[in-house]
């Protein structure tokens, strides 16, 4: 593996010294804070007047997400981990085959797999969040070096000691799983997830729909809506998708966003030439949810930004509370 570069040192160092200075911000606090002689505070309030968060507040975010690039192919399912994703995404990648991005910002399971190589496209996806870690198998020589300049916590194996292992019963490469607690000490939290999305009520209008199949040149997506569990269920290439527990990946919205896909100037061992998905702009998409359709704009400015999605109307378009699965798909 490629040592680490200057610019990730760099960033290293500032968030260093970042970290420094909150602390002596925060020892000044609390200095300023103290009982005064008499047994009063300093700050003018009584103890029964301290700000407090409401239990209904989700926790302040304590890190960066943590992304990982999934195997998809048929011989890597069933996959791991996948269930405790807040978001999934489905990528085309080269031979008109997918692979998945699980984001984890709440929950991290136990271990998540099969771990698969990155893409230059995962770069300006993940631009969304406040540096990422990025768990991925490896990459092509050529694109190491855009990794390493993003602003992602790249960690391939060997960077972190004791992230990953093979698994039994499945041959290379699609037995390498990542142990999630040897990158994130603890799950983020929600306000990681600085994705743009809006969850909520579910908007006026759409058209009943419980069933929608998206196809890529050689895989192929069904999602089906369950009334009893109000979630879509997934099927991949016509066989329901379950986790190694035994879990049906479920999601509570499905949004299939058209997007430009163009050639990259990266190609696999065979020749075949990676596409490039282009997920900043505007563009058309379907968002399902809670047994409907909604046809949907959505709009990324700029990299760093997250995606709105809004009704035709130009009215913030709600997702349901739970994992969301996003399937890129070409642009008609």
């Amino acid at each position: 593996m490629a040592p680490v570069n200057e610019g990730r040192r760099a960033r290293r160092r500032r968030v260093a010294t970042t970290a420094a200075l909150l602390a002596a911000v925060t020892a000044l606090s609390l200095t300023a804070g103290c009982d005064s002689p008499d047994g009063g505070r300093d700050d003018g309030r009584a103890p029964d007047q301290e700000q407090r968060r409401s239990p209904e507040q989700p926790p302040p975010a304590t890190g960066p997400v943590l992304a990982v690039k999934i195997d998809n192919v048929r011989q890597a399912r069933p996959q791991t981990g996948i269930d405790a994703a807040d978001i999934v995404y489905v990528e085309p990648v080269e031979g008109g085959l997918s692979r998945l991005m699980a984001v984890f910002a709440t929950e991290l399971p136990e271990a998540v797999g099969p771990v698969r190589s990155a893409r230059e496209s995962d770069l300006e996806l993940l631009r969304q969040f406040e540096e990422p870690k990025l768990a991925f198998s490896g990459a092509q020589r050529k694109l190491l070096p855009l990794i390493d300049r993003a602003p992602v916590d790249a960690q391939p194996p060997g960077e972190t000691s004791g992230a990953y292992y093979r698994g039994d019963g499945r041959p290379a490469p699609h037995n390498l799983y990542l142990r999630p607690d040897r990158l994130l000490p603890s799950a983020p939290g929600a306000d990681a997830l600085t994705t743009g999305f809006r969850y909520g009520a579910a908007p006026a209008g759409g058209t009943a729909d419980t069933s929608e199949t998206v196809r890529y040149p050689a895989a192929r997506f069904t999602f089906t809506w369950s009334g009893s569990r109000e979630r879509w269920l997934v099927s991949q290439d016509g066989t329901p998708t379950v986790t190694t527990d035994g879990e049906r990946l479920a999601p509570a919205t499905v949004v299939v966003q058209y997007v430009n896909i163009r050639t990259s100037e990266f190609h696999d061992s065979l020749g075949n030439h990676t596409p490039y998905t282009e997920t900043v702009g505007t563009g058309k998409a379907k968002v399902l949810r809670d047994g409907r359709a909604w046809e949907a704009d959505w709009k990324r400015a700029e990299a760093g930004d997250g995606t709105e999605f809004t009704a035709p109307d130009g009215s913030p378009l709600n997702f349901a509370e739970g994992q969301v699965w996003v399937v890129l798909v070409k642009a008609p």
